[in-house]
């Protein structure tokens, strides 16, 4: 019987369930989504280095799908307390027949058995149908061959889905069986009868406190953008937070104060229509979810920054590293190396090989220890200098202190590399980059890190003058040029001097020597087995003359690719994963509040049917009173993540592109729009079926 009974309850009960279940099954679906990865890379033609790449991926989602768990864990726990309130007059019914809470707490058992089968049934066929478009998501960013793909079920995700959700409905029956075991039969008879008390807040104040909450949040927002160099550490950086926490909170509470006050002043508005009863009840609920709206505002503009950015920050890469990688190959070996020197603080001693090793070219070396010169072609080689007597201290001249003032913790005793004109002018040719000329007292300062080129300019803006080699060199322009002679994942180049070939450079100020080239290869395989011998791996060419004891390092433009790549794709998945996670929570809980006031105050909305008011006009009121109290925290998340976005591309300046974050928004509002707007119509859809209840 009780079984039938929960049955027919579920049924009856489904309007009521529809946001729950559209949370659970969401929920199930992106964490079978997100954990099934590790089933489908197995198809995908990748390097072993890119699967090591998806595997660290995996091994990360791991940690956040824990959290996450705890995150849906706690929203099922909330939805389902709502779903309890709702129905508190229904269980007094039972009581007063004879039921004991025993048996009450088992006809809730098997409903949230019923709801949690069905829920992660659909929410699994979603999410494997759902997971075969990841895989090709995987494919796109890995950059794989999807030649043998298939369709893929991963039994590991679906028990691990079904195990983690198996513990969140236990939690969700025992909380269950504790708030059944607490409720009186006066109380659950009345509940309905129940009216919230409203403390009307002084206008004055509230005016008062949202001028303050204003301040505080543009405080955080010059703090973020206008004063952001000085937010280098993580104490800096939690006071503009706390202080977006504080105004976000202080803003909500102040609104229900002046909103009506000033509205009221508008009696064309006010008397309307229905607006004085939308009025009315907006400022009661704003009143009454001061707590709940900032967390929503908060969770909200968290999404929005996450995903904005992190997908920015992949396609910005992406673009980058095609400006960045010119070449296949470069090496780079330490000239002149000294009985012993200092690395990471401690004393390094050199061995004769070593040091014999570093007065000769890379060409020499590699020739010497057996490597076939014709697996390379493009090959050019330039020594790097550098001398302690020109260092960045010595670059910013005059304007050294007032540099140093506003970032203190720069190396400014790093000795600056200098490369003779022509040197670069070949690495640069091979590179497809702008050459320079030089006079004989003329110098270049090359830069393309966006931070440090516009300290260097700083000091070039006016002309500035270095000595070098014992003779006085002028700048030939008032602005760093763009260029770099080693790759990288993206234009990081600190800063280096192009001198003229007549600038007395040393043996003894050689600091380095670089190769750069390409593989002497026509097809992907044969560049593959190339890259074979200057991989990082242990059998690799380069790796057994470090093994040997040569100074001697490399980085290879396929490596660099994979590498940027397999961090860009790990950064974007988490984005995606808890900004999903997150905007499905914060609507859940905006949806079920809504739910909650459109219950408790269904007999307001009888109120109007008998003063005249069409069920049009109900509609419309309560269409717009839900559409507003969903708008408002996405509008306050919206402005801040106006600033906090500015933030993040600051701090990534070099590896973010500014230009990347239009499709990024687009997308962000397509996923935003579509989870958000679904909750909505949900919670309109809903709501509306609450109030044309008969009591």
């Amino acid at each position: 019987m009780l079984f039938k009974l929960s049955w027919n309850n579920m049924k009856k009960s489904f309007k009521d369930y529809a946001i729950y279940f559209l949370t659970l099954v969401l929920g199930v679906a992106i964490f079978y989504m997100f954990n099934s990865i590790d089933s489908q890379q197995a198809m995908l033609k990748i390097s072993e280095s890119t699967r090591e790449i998806i595997k660290l991926m995996i091994a990360i989602l791991g940690y956040v799908s824990v959290f996450v768990a705890v995150v849906l864990g706690l929203l099922i726990v909330y939805a389902n307390n709502f779903l309890i309130n709702r129905r508190k007059k229904e269980f007094g019914i039972y009581m007063t027949l004879g039921m004991g809470k025993r048996q009450i707490s088992r006809i809730i058992l098997l409903e949230t058995i019923l709801v949690g089968i069905i829920s992660l049934i659909v929410g699994l066929v979603i999410g494997i149908f759902a997971s075969q478009f990841m895989s090709i998501l995987i494919a796109k960013m890995f950059e794989a061959d999807m030649s043998e793909f298939r369709f893929v079920f991963s039994i590991d995700s679906c028990i691990k889905t079904c195990v983690y959700f198996a513990v969140m409905y236990v939690a969700v029956m025992l909380f269950n069986t504790y708030t059944i075991s607490r409720y009186k039969l006066i109380n659950l008879l009345n509940a309905t009868k129940k009216n919230e008390k409203v403390k009307i807040k002084n206008p004055i104040i509230s005016v008062l406190i949202f001028i303050i909450g204003a301040v505080i949040l543009g405080i955080a927002y010059w703090k973020v953008t206008g004063d952001v160099h000085s937010l280098n550490t993580a104490d800096k950086i939690l006071p503009p937070i706390l202080m977006g926490i504080v105004g976000t909170i202080l803003i909500f509470w102040s609104l229900s104060g002046f909103v009506l006050k000033v509205v009221q002043s508008m009696k064309n508005t006010y008397l309307k229509g229905t607006n004085m009863f939308v009025l009315r009840q907006i400022n009661n609920k704003i009143n009454t979810t001061v707590a709940s709206m900032s967390v929503i505002c908060l969770m909200l503009f968290m999404t929005i920054s996450i995903l904005s950015v992190s997908l920015s920050l992949r396609e910005s890469m992406q673009k980058e590293l095609i400006d960045v990688t010119p070449v296949d190959l470069n090496l780079v070996k330490t000239a002149n190396l000294p009985e012993s020197y200092m690395k990471y603080g401690k004393e390094v001693k050199t061995t004769e090989v070593q040091r014999a090793d570093s007065r000769i070219t890379i060409q020499e070396t590699l020739k010497n220890n057996g490597l076939d010169m014709n697996v390379l072609k493009d090959v050019i080689e330039i020594p790097i200098y550098a001398s302690n007597s020109l260092t960045w201290e010595d670059f910013f001249g005059d304007k050294f202190e007032e540099v140093k003032a506003e970032f203190p913790g720069l190396a400014y005793d790093t000795a600056e590399e200098i490369v003779r004109i022509s040197d670069y002018n070949k690495i640069a040719k091979l590179y497809g980059i702008e050459q320079y000329e030089l006079k004989d007292d003329e110098y270049i300062m090359l830069c393309d890190f966006d931070n440090m080129e516009n300290l260097r300019n700083m000091a070039l803006v006016n002309g500035n003058t270095l000595e070098i080699a014992g003779k006085q060199y002028k700048s030939k322009y008032n602005e760093c040029k763009s260029g770099f002679i080693m790759m990288s994942t993206s234009h990081t180049n600190t800063g280096i001097v192009l001198v003229p070939d007549t600038c007395n450079l040393t043996e003894d100020m050689r600091e380095q020597q670089l190769l750069a080239c390409n593989y002497n290869a026509n097809t992907e395989e044969e560049k593959q087995e190339i890259e074979k011998l200057f991989s990082s791996g242990d059998s690799g060419f380069i790796q057994n003359l470090v093994n040997n004891g040569l100074d001697i390092d490399g980085m290879t433009k396929i490596a660099l690719i994979e590498a940027s790549v397999g961090v860009a794709t790990i950064v974007t998945f988490i984005a995606i994963y808890l900004g999903v996670i997150f905007l499905i929570a914060s609507a859940a809980i905006l949806a079920l509040k809504q739910l909650t006031e459109s219950s408790d105050n269904k007999q307001r909305y009888t109120i109007l049917r008998k003063i005249g008011c069409d069920e049009k006009m109900i509609n419309k009121a309560l269409f717009r009173q839900i559409a507003i109290f969903f708008v408002l925290p996405l509008i306050l998340a919206v402005i801040h993540s106006i600033f906090g976005i500015q933030f993040a591309m600051t701090i990534m300046e070099g590896l973010a592109n500014s230009e990347e974050l239009l499709p990024s928004i687009i997308w962000t509002v397509v996923i935003i729009g579509a989870i958000y707007g679904a909750y909505f119509m949900a919670t309109y859809l809903g709501s509306k079926n609450i109030i044309k209840e008969d009591e």
